[in-house]
């Protein structure tokens, strides 16, 4: 092979890899929920990069990837509520970057934006709700203590990040503290049994009362109606008659004698 036939080879292989590297400078692609930051020698462009597949100036332009995903991070928080009482709460937070602070956010922040924007803003509003309740009433309305501190926060960061959710994991008290909440919420279930039990002896002794005021007053009308009508026994008799005759025990020895045998010796 000749020296120019080598040096024409050698022109082409370099002609090539200088494209190889031309085309990967000068591409970039955007992975599905992220998009992607533009910056040409130190200036941020304006708009963001969708995700996808695109073109860009080689060398000179770079492009950042960032996440828009929905994003969890737990956190903890140590508070104290309105008694002075410490309270320790275990955080989940759940959260992500909105397309539209993209751009705004990689410019204006540095670092992780949960540990730089989002956890302060749920620390604070958690402290400020946390410090308005007792600890007890933390421990009893935790749905209400985290829809504060939610609410709180988010009023915090504005529209720059978006909270979707907290997720409050777990509430620890001192041991003295949850000790002495343990007892006042037996001593209230013992107080709720009591009244229980002293409410159904009312119920009963109620009831007995109208169950005797009902006899008495049976016991009055059936007396008014003998009194008026002295065939009102033996309508009685005949209603409980069980259609065997009376047995009578007289000196002369036992007689069987019929109902009416004996309403005419009564006669």
């Amino acid at each position: 092979m000749s020296p120019q036939t080598i040096a024409k080879l050698s022109g082409v292989a370099i002609l090539i890899f200088v494209v190889i590297i031309m085309g990967a400078s000068g591409t970039y692609v955007i992975e599905p929920g992220y998009r992607g930051v533009e910056v040409t020698l130190g200036k941020v462009s304006p708009a963001f990069k969708p995700e996808g597949f695109g073109f860009k100036a080689p060398f000179i332009t770079k492009i950042y990837p960032v996440s828009i995903r929905q994003q969890t991070s737990q956190e903890k928080a140590e508070c104290y509520s309105s008694d002075l009482q410490q309270v320790s709460v275990m955080l989940r937070v759940l959260y992500r970057i909105p397309e539209a602070s993209v751009v705004k956010l990689f410019q204006g922040y540095r670092g992780d934006p949960f540990i730089t924007l989002i956890a302060p803003r749920v620390q604070e509003g958690l402290k400020e709700t946390a410090a308005q309740q007792s600890a007890e009433q933390i421990v009893k309305s935790r749905e209400l203590i985290k829809a504060r501190a939610l609410e709180l926060a988010r009023a915090k960061l504005g529209t720059l990040l978006v909270i979707e959710d907290i997720v409050v994991e777990d509430i620890a008290l001192t041991k003295e503290l949850e000790g002495a909440i343990e007892q006042k919420m037996v001593q209230e279930q013992e107080a709720s049994k009591a009244k229980f039990t002293q409410q159904r002896a009312q119920i009963e002794a109620d009831t007995a009362v109208i169950k005797a005021t009902g006899e008495a007053k049976s016991i009055v009308i059936r007396g008014e109606a003998l009194k008026e009508n002295p065939a009102f026994v033996e309508l009685q008799i005949v209603d409980r008659w069980d259609g065997i005759a009376p047995l009578i025990i007289g000196s002369g020895g036992n007689v069987m004698m019929s109902l009416p045998d004996l309403q005419k010796r009564g006669k």
